[in-house]
């Protein structure tokens, strides 16, 4: 059997010609998110301080999911999925540049980055809700649970090779390295946005006509959630995560420069150990992208409920060490436990949903992975800062032990379901 035809039986999604342009484009352009994503924080910390304030850029940035999300799944579905990918893409685009200009004039402020998260978090909260509607219409139902995977493995693989290519730009560019590593990340948008103008959508459903006011669809919505115990239960989780959880991985230049401080330690001693840490993050999420895409479990009840059980279990660990070989195996374990976790639970939400309800629940479950996110953002930022990180980790993680554990024991169908 040819080459291509194995890895297009292995990984179906890549038989659509739209899906695979799209694909690869995206790939460069998330490689340079996460230069972005490990830089901010990492600039930051420096210029402040302040746990506090990783957890104030969190909440700006995670603020217009809360606001936008719900009445965003409405809205996408009544618009050409593509071309609203496009359009926000180079709003983001924009705020590279931005970000970049005040860096390397050396007037950026923590204000300037609490606003540019603002501006990225209003964008991104539209955006993620109609680029998951859009890959059914690249690639059709039946290889769209490969697509979501394989989605997830190049973010995965952009959160390892997105913090290595940063430490050099820290390392030796001292003083403006953030600058160029934004540049970078505006640069890298050019390739998703025009890899977009060459993709059709063979698989298009038609936007939603109006035959309702926007509150009547979204009941619609809501009602369907209430009476799918299964999906209902679903995004509660989500919401436990997204307030308790994932915020928690915010601290990560806390770890770096505090937790894990060593005798005679340097601003580029620092800088790479806080990169190694958002590396190892992507190693154990980019295992468990590959092995999902590879694989495409069924039983993805049961590979959901290991991922938040590793997950919840690495996040109690991790605030016991002060060891840098065992901190990083434990958020190698993390990053395995979140991709693990997500990568099933949206599968479930895009299959289990009917097509006409698909943008309004999956807004939903965004909302409640994301839109509760600045709260979450600004308690762990305010725990980590008054107990410090360890005590705050501990606490996040025996709380969502306690909610997790009793949601998939009091609903064992969860677990068992086959998709």
């Amino acid at each position: 059997m040819p080459i291509k035809q194995q890895i297009i039986q292995r990984y179906p999604a890549l038989a659509s010609r739209d899906f695979t342009i799209f694909w690869v484009g995206q790939f460069i352009s998330l490689i340079g998110t996460w230069m972005q994503n490990t830089t901010q924080p990492y600039l930051a910390y420096r210029l402040s301080g302040k746990p506090f304030d990783l957890g104030l850029i969190g909440f700006a940035s995670a603020l217009p999911t809360l606001i936008l999300a719900l009445p965003g799944g409405v809205l996408v579905e009544r618009l050409d999925k593509v071309k609203t990918v496009i359009i926000l893409q180079a709003v983001m685009m924009i705020q590279a540049f931005l970000l970049a200009f005040l860096a390397l004039t050396g007037i950026i402020q923590i204000w300037h980055i609490v606003v540019l998260a603002f501006l990225l978090g209003t964008a991104n909260a539209i955006e993620i809700t109609a680029r998951q509607a859009m890959l059914i219409e690249l690639v059709g139902k039946g290889p769209l649970p490969n697509a979501i995977a394989l989605q997830s493995t190049i973010f995965n693989a952009a959160r390892v090779i997105g913090p290595t290519l940063v430490a050099p730009f820290l390392i030796f560019i001292q003083g403006n390295g953030e600058g160029w590593a934004f540049l970078a990340n505006g640069v890298s948008y050019l390739f998703i946005i025009i890899s977009l103008f060459f993709v059709r959508t063979p698989f298009k459903t038609q936007p939603t006509e109006a035959k309702h006011n926007l509150w009547a669809e979204f009941r619609e919505g809501q009602v369907y959630i209430k009476q799918t115990r299964t999906v209902g239960m679903i995004i509660v989780m989500a919401a436990v995560l997204g307030f308790v959880g994932f915020p928690l991985l915010q601290q990560i230049p806390v770890i770096a420069r505090d937790v894990l401080a060593q005798v005679g330690d340097t601003e580029a001693s620092t800088a790479a150990r806080n990169s190694a840490l958002y590396t190892a993050q992507g190693v154990g999420a980019l295992i468990a992208a590959f092995s999902l895409a590879s694989f495409n479990p069924r039983r993805k009840g049961w590979v959901m409920t290991a991922g938040q059980i590793v997950f919840i279990f690495g996040i109690i660990l991790l605030s016991f060490t002060r060891n840098i070989p065992t901190a990083l195996a434990l958020i190698v374990l993390i990053g395995w436990g979140t991709v693990t976790a997500l990568a099933m639970m949206n599968t479930f939400i895009q299959l289990e949903v009917p097509d006409n309800l698909r943008g309004r629940v999956f807004s939903t479950y965004l909302w409640a992975l994301q839109g509760v996110a600045p709260f979450g953002s600004l308690a762990v930022g305010w725990a980590a800062q008054t107990w410090g990180v360890p005590w705050a980790a501990l606490t996040c993680g025996l709380i969502c032990l306690l909610v997790i554990g009793t949601i998939q024991l009091s609903n064992p169908e969860i677990r068992m379901r086959v998709l």
